[in-house]
């Protein structure tokens, strides 16, 4: 068993939509065997994307798994989706990587998303290969984007092949490593052949470029090197490994997916020098209570366990659950424990996942990707390990939404419906989040973008068979006051038999922002009996929740009862409530109420030429800016902005943008309205009333 997890690599394929992440991994299939037909992304045809809602828009939405056999060791490809609305599945899945491939366009360069996946693969430690795709393209340029690379990458890509040729007359590579050049027919065949002429120097100089920084991942080499012996092709090979693994540089590797140029080459590469799972070493768990930490060494012997890092939801086959084998061996059937639920689950299959098809395996190891169906607890982010030997480990969390929608059913009495259907695609993406507004009386149902929400509601209809409509969602404002007063509540009513009588004497003031709702109790004498108090503190409370201005919650203010009388027959709790809500109306119209609007904390990221256009919205958005920065080419923004502002901002940045603007916000802060937008929003409510 430990020599078949030594032969497996996981290797994650990651990019910014559109440089080609699916073609590469339709090729890599086809070169092995796995296929006999090359699918193209244009034709809907591919292996890895075979959603509707992909095949529709020609993106990857969901990351896709599939294996090749290449040189007697097996490697899972996970093919991530580029797009920024589906991109924390992207870093949700590439926790189950080994190593990761960077696919660049030889036209466009590095994009947001790019150094976006690039950021996880630091965050998670793991190696990375950039690989310059789209070389036979107009326009391309190998050395621009390796330049580009270089400017914004760390650790320093360094180059390990070279094109023959460009654009329309892009023919073949030079391997630096084995200093062979091989060219490739229409069919992707490739074939030795002498390194160009013109292309000598060039070939001799980045070979010496390649040779110096690979030894520097080995001490012994580089003294070696530097007293001017030569280093076999082997030596290069294993310093070259070891520096992947190191992180201490990344190698460039380059061709054309769509072409079937370079491809056998990278998986030769893939195979020779990215990491296997034992190469990875030991991962870091806590026990199950969370505080102490535990080394899990992926030994096919250890006792078994595993992380869920993604749930299919299908309304026919039940969930299906996605986890990669940390250590240890699981049969074919069998029981395993959940340490997040603390619960067993039993499953009587195990299946590897192949494009849109599954096939049962007999048995998972250190480093596998399989699944299994139909468990009853267990969802994304949970740890399945040995009842005997508790662990957990932690996952990155999903990123946080960017837009809601209110969503509304096309047919009356579905929201339950809604609500369930709903619940079953929030396993399945970790990004999404639904929420029941009580105060609106609104489904909220957040994500990453547009297109995300959109893709969410082609779902519910295809899976679920619930339509729905979806329109903005109301903004929750809230009141407050600016000025302290002492007014009276009184509430006396006679009627046969006994009567109703409160009366209380209340101090209403402001409390700094954030602070919320006090109550005091300063009745000395006995004006109110005790008994009373809690009655008054009700009624200011309930009638607190519609304010005096818009009827939104009023909040940051203290109630002060220090007054009042009652009478020995006629005075009960109810009457009292009456009276302190009674108080609190005639208090709040009287203390100067102000609009508050709730203020998200939000960072844009954006290339140097667009910043203008960002700032100059932001100014018409009545953001405030706090800060700048600068990462690379890009520019990091931080500002304040209200909601009301940024309820459309993530279709808005992108056209803004070209789609290279990236942004993520949270709720900061309750600020005043101004004015003249407070009389438009309150008018409306009127309106509404009506």
């Amino acid at each position: 068993m430990t020599e078949m997890v030594e032969k497996l690599r996981n290797i994650a394929l990651v990019a910014h939509g559109g440089a080609g992440k699916t073609s590469l991994a339709e090729v890599m299939l086809f070169d092995a065997g796995v296929t006999t037909r090359l699918g193209r992304v244009e034709d809907g045809n591919t292996q890895m994307d075979f959603e509707p809602e992909e095949l529709k828009r020609n993106i990857t939405i969901s990351s896709s798994f599939h294996q090749f056999p290449w040189k007697k060791h097996r490697v899972n490809i996970i093919d991530t989706p580029g797009d920024q609305n589906f991109f924390s599945d992207t870093r949700t899945c590439m926790q189950a990587a080994d190593g990761v491939i960077v696919v660049v366009d030889a036209v466009d360069g590095v994009k947001v998303q790019t150094e976006l996946a690039w950021d996880f693969a630091e965050e998670f430690s793991l190696p990375c290969t950039i690989f310059i795709n789209k070389l036979d393209r107009e326009r391309a340029d190998f050395f621009r984007a390796f330049n580009e690379a270089s400017e914004i990458f760390q650790p320093k890509p360094i180059i390990t092949q070279l094109p023959i040729g460009s654009e329309d007359k892009f023919s073949g590579i030079v391997n630096l490593l084995t200093m062979k050049a091989y060219t490739y027919d229409e069919n992707g065949k490739s074939k030795a052949t002498e390194i160009p002429s013109d292309m000598a120097e060039q070939v001799e100089s980045e070979r010496e470029n390649l040779i110096e920084n690979v030894a520097e991942a080995d001490d012994e080499l580089l003294e070696r090197y530097l007293e001017g012996e030569s280093l076999s092709d082997d030596e290069i090979t294993a310093a070259l490994k070891n520096g992947i693994q190191e992180r201490l540089f990344v190698p460039v590797l380059c061709g054309s997916a769509t072409k079937n140029v370079g491809i056998d080459l990278l998986q030769d590469y893939i195979v020779q020098c990215m990491p296997s799972p034992l190469d990875r070493g030991d991962w870091k768990a806590l026990d199950p209570s969370g505080e102490k930490e535990i080394s899990v060494s992926p030994d096919p012997e250890a006792p078994f366990s595993a992380f869920v890092f993604k749930t299919v939801a299908d309304p026919y086959a039940g969930r299906l659950t996605i986890f990669r084998v940390v250590s240890g061996t699981l049969g074919g059937d069998g029981n395993f424990y959940n340490t997040n639920k603390e619960t067993r689950e039993r499953f009587n299959q195990l299946l590897r996942i192949t494009g849109k098809e599954q096939k049962p395996v007999e048995e998972a190891g250190p480093g596998d990707i399989v699944a299994v169906s139909k468990l009853k607890e267990t969802t994304t982010g949970d740890t399945l390990c040995d009842e005997k030997n508790k662990i957990k480990f932690t996952l990155a969390d999903p990123m946080p939404p960017l837009i809601s929608f209110s969503l509304v059913p096309k047919s009356k009495g579905d929201e339950d419906k809604v609500f369930t259907s709903l619940q079953k695609l929030l396993e399945e993406d970790t990004a999404l989040q639904v929420d029941r507004n009580a105060e609106t009386k609104e489904i909220l149902l957040s994500g990453l973008g547009n297109i995300h929400i959109e893709v969410t509601v082609e779902k519910l209809k295809r899976k679920f068979n619930v339509e729905v409509d979806l329109n903005t969602p109301k903004v929750p404002y809230r009141e407050t006051i600016r000025k302290k007063v002492r007014v009276q509540g009184k509430h006396k009513k006679q009627t046969g038999g006994h009567g109703q009588y409160g009366d209380c004497w209340i101090q209403l003031e402001p409390l700094p922002r954030g602070e919320g709702f006090e109550f005091v109790d300063a009745i000395v004498g006995g004006s109110i009996p005790k008994g009373y108090i809690p009655a008054v503190e009700k009624g200011v409370l309930e009638s607190s929740q519609r304010g005096v201005l818009a009827g939104y919650p009023c909040i940051d203010f203290r109630v002060t009862v220090d007054d009042g009388s009652y009478h020995q027959v006629d005075s009960s709790e109810m009457a009292f409530k009456v009276a302190g809500s009674l108080a609190f109306k005639k208090a709040a119209t009287q203390a100067e109420p102000v609009l508050l609007e709730p203020i998200m904390a939000v960072t844009i990221t954006t290339p140097d030429e667009y910043m203008g256009d960002v700032m100059g919205d932001l100014n018409s958005r009545r953001g405030r800016v706090l800060g700048m920065d600068n990462k690379g080419k890009n520019q990091i923004i931080n500002a304040n902005v209200p909601m009301s502002e940024m309820l459309t901002y993530a279709p808005d940045l992108r056209s803004m943008t070209g789609g290279r603007g990236i942004f993520t916000m949270q709720f900061s802060h309750y600020d005043e309205v101004p004015a003249q937008v407070a009389q438009k929003i309150i008018e409306a409510v009127n309106k509404e009333k009506e």
